[in-house]
């Protein structure tokens, strides 16, 4: 069973960052900024946003990708596995943050842009929830 403090700790140690707030999801907790998601804890280990400004540092500390398995498939995700020396010191668990935190904007400011007609459907109207 996961360690039921770990959000907290993984908090604690975020606190130089600064506004970063914790939200159940899916069985784990999302890590937020701002309303921006760019972190995520599950099962007692601290994932982030990456993308080609980062990454480097994750396979530099043989890091590898959060995956589920889903209709006998799996799927890895952008998040990667923040290794444990990161997260105990917090200068080190700042910078990587802070670059997860710029991909998760950058992300976001791109889907934003996108034309709806190539945006995720959300399926038909009768069916969202409003």
């Amino acid at each position: 069973m996961a360690d039921v403090f770990f959000p907290d700790y993984v908090l604690e140690q975020l606190a130089a960052f600064g506004g970063v707030g914790a939200r159940p999801m899916f069985g784990g907790n999302g890590l937020f900024r701002r309303g921006v998601m760019f972190g995520l804890i599950s099962d007692g280990e601290l994932f982030f946003k990456v993308d080609d400004s980062n990454r480097a540092d994750f396979e530099a500390k043989k890091s590898a990708p959060f995956t589920y398995e889903a209709r006998g498939r799996k799927i890895a995700l952008s998040y990667w596995f923040v290794p444990e020396e990161v997260i105990e010191d917090p200068d080190e668990l700042k910078a990587w943050a802070s670059k997860a935190y710029a991909v998760a904007v950058k992300t976001r400011k791109a889907a934003a842009s996108q034309p709806k007609s190539r945006r995720r459907s959300l399926g038909p109207p009768s069916r969202r929830r409003r």
